[in-house]
């Protein structure tokens, strides 16, 4: 792609509204390189981050095959015994099979809700054992954790393919949100040359829409830069618009849904959004889910950009480095590392001071 420089005119509408609130952005001229292309689909993905949190990608070239192989797999692994889903279950590295907890993880307990009834699988960078960050036991820099290959053939293999497949995709698009922000394109490179990847791989059981208490996955925001989901033919998305609306996303063929997390939100010093959302599986049946969550390298100084701040907005929070966070984060979702020595809410609040002291 040849460099190009900030978009200068102001953020654009895309011509299309799904649901009449989310953005639909087609990136295909931006990915083959077309004039233009790319200060259009950073306006339309300047827009939809200051005023909804949400778009659907549309134009991103991930073959359907590979993504109905991706829903397939998941569909797959979950019908595994639960000894055998078991034999991998999830660690400290947030690697591995979690099964629907027992009981609600801090997050959920402050809404007053039961705990989420969905199992998921967690799939990180594949990495061999001799690698520096597997001998060092560096946080969430494990080896996966994969089921025998003779439980379930091929599932690896599939596995590793989409997930390098989404990759890709997401260190091209990392350049939009650069020139969304009025930063060179190439600003985030750097940040995304080996970036944090996760690969979660849900089931959700059908719940009963008439106990308020009780949700697929709790209303909640994502702790990174970008989450991808692919198409879903079976619904259960709500997402919490600025206007105070929850919309259940409606399914759009060929088009990701994609949003961004906190990491995002406190990088650009809240002027992109980080909105909540949630999953209510109403369908009557089994929901299987895929997102692929992208985010920066573990050591990424996360401060206030250059485009982000001025006199009249100063940066709100202080630096932090995007694994530390990321630990903190883990620690408020998941039962499992709720007792993992993690930063406080003070070393991640606004003002918070930069600390070294986390050995993540």
């Amino acid at each position: 792609m040849q460099p190009h420089t900030s978009p200068a005119t102001p953020a654009l509408a895309p011509p299309t509204m799904i649901g009449g609130a989310i953005p639909l952005i087609d990136v295909s001229g931006f990915l083959t390189g077309e004039p233009g292309a790319a200060e259009r689909a950073a306006r339309q993905l300047r827009f939809a981050f200051e005023k909804v949190g949400f778009y659907y990608l549309a134009g991103h070239g991930v073959p359907q095959a590979l993504i109905d192989t991706a829903y397939a797999e998941a569909a797959r692994f979950h019908a595994l015994p639960l000894e055998t889903k078991l034999a991998v279950k999830v660690d400290e590295h947030n690697i591995g099979y979690m099964p629907i907890a027992r009981k609600p993880p801090p997050n959920a307990a402050a809404q007053g809700k039961k705990p989420s009834q969905n199992e998921a699988y967690f799939l990180r960078r594949e990495k061999t054992p001799d690698h520096p960050d597997v001998l060092s036991n560096r946080r969430f820099h494990a080896m996966n954790k994969w089921p025998a290959e003779a439980d379930i053939p091929g599932f690896r293999a599939n596995m590793l393919d989409y997930m390098s497949t989404l990759e890709a995709l997401c260190r091209k698009l990392v350049r939009l949100y650069a020139l969304a922000l009025g930063l060179p394109e190439a600003y985030f490179d750097a940040c995304f040359a080996e970036p944090h990847i996760i690969q979660r791989m849900s089931r959700y059981p059908a719940i009963d829409g008439t106990d308020n208490s009780v949700n697929s996955l709790v209303a909640h925001t994502d702790s990174g830069f970008m989450t991808l989901l692919p198409p879903n033919k079976v619904p259960g998305l709500e997402i919490n618009l600025p206007d105070g609306r929850w919309l259940e996303a409606p399914g759009v063929a060929d088009a990701f849904v994609v949003n961004g997390g906190d990491i995002l939100h406190r990088w650009t010093n809240e002027r992109f959004l980080s909105t909540p959302h949630r999953v209510r599986n109403l369908s009557g049946q089994l929901r299987h889910a895929v997102p692929f969550f992208c985010d920066p390298d573990h050591d990424t100084m996360i401060e206030c950009l250059p485009t982000c701040r001025s006199a009249e907005r100063p940066a709100k929070y202080s630096p932090i480095k995007f694994g530390d966070y990321a630990l903190w984060f883990a620690a408020q979702r998941y039962e499992h590392m709720a007792k993992v020595q993690a930063p406080t809410e003070a070393d991640v609040a606004p003002g918070a001071r930069a600390t070294e002291r986390w050995k993540s």
